[in-house]
Parts: structure tokens; C-alpha cells; sequence
């Protein structure tokens, strides 16, 4: 049964919509989403309200993978994104809501992310670290300001 929930908030040193479009780009998603040992192909990615996504992560070490899907249910450019999640996998039950804001900030983009419904099976605290890996590529990515 789907219990667990939770909660991150960041202070990242570039744009909303910079931020916006790591969540929204296949390409982007690939580089900081998985955690640290990890790799992750996106089979499929369509950011609309109403499209959906697919993608897989792989154990660098074992090979050894899982993957999932979900639909975006609100996007709001340099905002908000809404998404669920669901693990292929019949032993990981239910679906899991992300929910992800951003709000400029005199430094950059105050990020919240709460993801909900994370099965039993799961322990919390390692979605907790899986994400917080996440998010520090995530700022590797986002705060740099490479000129074209």
C-alpha cells in the first residue's frame, strides 16, 4: 500500500525557467535524474498536460534496472509541475505524485518537490537520498551560465 511521502526544498542559482526545462527535456532529465551509480534512458517524453513519459534507470554496477512511467497533470511554465509515477514492476503497487514549484528568489529559484505515494516496500529515507543526489546534478546542470 502507498504510504510514504517526501519533501525536499533547494535554493538553486539560476532562472525558474532554466529549472523548468531539466524537468521537461528528455535529454536533461538522462543527465541529473538518476541517482549517483545509476543511468537512465527516456524511452518516451511528452511534456503536456495530459502526455505521458517513460523511462528506465540501470545499476551501473549490477545492470540490473527498473522502470517506469507516468503523466504530467499540470505544467505551468517556470512554476509548477504536476506528474505521477508508477513502477512497472507488479511488486511496487500504486502510483506516486510528484509535485515540484518554483518561485524566484533574490539568489535564483526556491525549489519544493513532494513526492507522495511511495510504496511500502520503498524505505523513505532512500527516495529521500536518491533525491537529494538528484538535485545536486540537478544544480551542476542548471547553474552554470555558459554563454553561446
Amino acid at each position: 500500500m502507498p504510504t510514504g511521502t517526501v519533501e525536499l526544498h533547494r535554493i538553486l542559482r539560476t532562472t525558474p525557467e532554466k529549472i523548468y526545462r531539466a524537468f521537461t527535456d528528455a535529454a536533461a532529465l538522462a543527465k541529473w535524474l538518476p541517482p549517483y551509480g545509476f543511468t537512465c534512458t527516456v524511452e518516451h517524453l511528452e511534456a503536456k498536460v495530459g502526455g505521458t513519459f517513460r523511462m528506465s534507470f540501470s545499476n551501473f554496477t549490477t545492470g540490473n534496472g527498473h522502470s517506469f512511467g507516468g503523466e504530467y497533470k499540470e505544467l505551468v511554465p517556470g512554476e509548477l509541475i504536476r506528474y505521477t509515477d508508477k513502477f512497472d514492476d507488479p511488486n511496487l503497487p500504486g502510483e506516486l505524485m510528484v509535485t515540484v514549484k518554483l518561485k524566484p528568489v533574490l539568489t535564483g529559484t526556491e525549489v519544493r518537490i513532494t513526492q507522495a505515494g511511495i510504496p511500502e516496500m520503498i524505505p523513505v529515507e532512500m527516495c529521500y537520498l536518491g533525491w537529494q543526489e538528484s538535485l545536486l546534478q540537478l544544480a551542476n546542470l542548471v547553474e552554470p551560465n555558459i554563454p553561446g
